[in-house]
């Protein structure tokens, strides 16, 4: 295994210098030029040793290398493109966690790490669990009432993410449901659903985006009407969303997740040798680690502080940046800080890693003020757990960094610039929907970003679609299509960061949550391009919206097999 490793990566070497003698450094759309087809190496060696070594670390680190080496190419000097991207390697990294967005995020995942610790050393979590489990009497149940917290965590899909698994997992281990499936149900409501709410840090990009691309074809359309118009057509989100419940409904799967729940039913949660992303020290299980009657709300007091205090961070601290910035227009709609509008702007505006990691911060002060009162700890051992919940979360902040350093590789590389140009040209109207929705996905599972997806994106494909029909509701259509195909690669791919961090949350392996989930999310998105591609033709979208549901519905039926409650 380790021959073909070295070859894999040799060969990579070797294949990328043939293209780029001519390197200039520049970035973005003239290096996909420069680059060509190559620009897709990095996340396609990222992607594969995935999959070859089941180590994402090792996988982000040669997919970052073989950027930066592609990058440092010079007049076909192999061996000092070789050192010097290797050099390149720390500076991206020194990048990614220099921005602050990135740094909040770090700082972010490390609180909730001290905060799970803290609520798991007081019993909290395990209280929880056991009053978890009078609604959650059966793998059904637990598993609707999984979906049920993803939903109502909407506002933020990192909060989603790290906040319903620890919540969880304790219930589906008792239950025998496979961390896998955790991870993919935290997954799959993670992002679909914050992409899609009303109030959410998600929104005023969206809206950003639809507002700069009306304006670039001259159309006097409300951004904000358009961004709720375009959510049934968000098929992806709608069809993963009910997919997950009617899965769940009927105890079916189909793929590596009938494996995976199969062996779990035997007792088995963990696939064997498989490497957790949360340390499992986060669930001591020597009761002198553990309050020996630990109370529910000893986890739900600073599990609600958690989202109270970033529901209220999230209006303040946009609130704040409105105010001190220069968009009267935005000032203006903040006189009624109380209205709907006031608030989803507010929320908008906000930087969601800062205070994220603010109200992780304020609930962990909470837990060690619990348990202090309580008696369970004194100060030292409660900083003692506090540290030894940041420690476990190390490997989650490495990850991480290198998933953000090669989406900065990439982006350099002009990988996104590229398959826009070569997929984007000559298109159908009826099928144009459809195409977009393809794009995205393909664009977004590649880079593992949304967000950068639908940058890309959007600015193209409002102006396509009101050249080839300047209707209101073909432009909706098409909207609705960029900003659920970048949700696609947001949700699955190997490199997004809401994929690492779904797997933290239900301490599953990485690549095992990948893996087992892939076949899932390309179902849906099959549907959902078919769908896209009735909705061209002019069915109306609720028409649609239920069609999709029926063949999802069947899908399950037909080609999933029954998973017993107990085996």
């Amino acid at each position: 295994m380790n021959r073909r490793l070295i070859l894999l990566c040799v060969s990579i070497l070797i294949l990328s210098a043939v293209p780029v003698f001519a390197a200039n450094g520049d970035l973005g759309p003239e290096n996909a030029k420069i680059f060509g087809i190559f620009t897709i190496l990095p996340p396609l060696v990222a992607i594969a040793l995935a999959f070859l070594t089941k180590n994402v670390i090792l996988s982000l680190f040669f997919g970052t290398f073989t950027g930066c080496y592609m990058l440092e190419l010079r007049n076909g000097n192999v061996f000092t493109a070789f050192i010097d991207g290797f050099m390149r390697i720390s500076t991206e990294v020194l990048v990614s966690i220099s921005d602050s967005w990135n740094a909040g995020i770090i700082l972010q995942v490390l609180m909730i790490g001290s905060l799970i610790a803290l609520i798991t050393r007081m019993g909290g979590v395990h209280a929880v669990a056991e009053s978890m489990a009078k609604l959650a009497k059966t793998p059904r149940s637990t598993q609707v009432v999984t979906w049920i917290l993803g939903l109502f965590v909407f506002f933020d899909d990192y909060a989603n993410s790290l906040t319903v698994g620890p919540i969880m997992r304790p219930v589906t281990d008792k239950m025998n449901i496979s961390r896998e499936k955790l991870a993919f149900i935290i997954d799959a409501t993670a992002a679909p659903i914050s992409g899609m709410a009303l109030i959410s840090t998600w929104i005023a990009y969206e809206l950003g985006l639809i507002n700069d691309a009306l304006n670039s074809i001259g159309a006097d359309f409300n951004a904000y009407g358009m961004f709720i118009s375009s959510l049934p057509f968000r098929f992806y989100n709608i069809f993963m969303l009910i997919f997950i419940f009617i899965g769940a409904m009927m105890l079916r799967e189909f793929g590596s997740m009938y494996k995976a729940e199969m062996r779990a039913r035997g007792g088995e949660v963990l696939r064997k040798g498989s490497t957790p992303m949360m340390a499992e020290t986060l669930e001591p299980t020597h009761s002198d680690r553990i309050a020996p009657q630990g109370k529910a709300w000893y986890a739900i007091v600073p599990i609600m502080t958690l989202i109270v205090g970033a529901f209220i961070g999230f209006f303040v601290n946009g609130y704040n940046a409105i105010m001190n910035g220069e968009d009267e227009a935005l000032k203006a709609i903040l006189t009624d800080s109380f209205s709907f509008n006031a608030v989803q702007t507010a929320f908008g505006a906000s930087d969601a890693s800062t205070v994220l990691f603010q109200a992780a911060l304020v609930a962990s002060i909470v837990a060690i003020l619990i348990g202090l009162s309580k008696r369970i700890f004194n100060i030292k051992e409660a900083l003692d757990t506090a540290l030894s919940g940041i420690k476990s979360m190390n490997i989650t902040a490495v990850i991480l960094l290198l998933a953000w350093s090669i989406a900065g590789v990439i982006k350099e590389l002009g990988t996104a610039p590229f398959i826009v140009e070569n997929l984007s040209s000559s298109i159908p109207g009826w099928s144009l929907p459809a195409i977009i929705f393809i794009l995205g996905a393909i664009i977004s599972f590649s880079t593992g970003t949304s967000y950068g997806t639908m940058g890309i994106i959007m600015p193209l494909a409002v102006p396509l679609a009101w050249a080839i029909n300047p209707e209101q509701g073909y432009l909706i259509l098409n909207i609705g299509a960029v900003l659920t195909g970048a949700i696609f690669g947001d949700h699955c791919s190997p490199i997004s960061d809401t994929t690492i961090l779904s797997s933290m949350g239900a301490a599953c392996d990485h690549i095992d949550h990948v893996r087992t989930q892939m076949l899932y999310a390309i179902t849906i998105a099959i549907v959902s391009i078919f769908i896209y591609i009735l909705a061209g033709f002019g069915l109306n979208v609720w028409a649609a919206i239920a069609v999709g549901i029926v063949i999802v519905a069947m899908i399950i039926r037909f080609v999933g097999k029954p998973v017993p409650s107990t085996i």
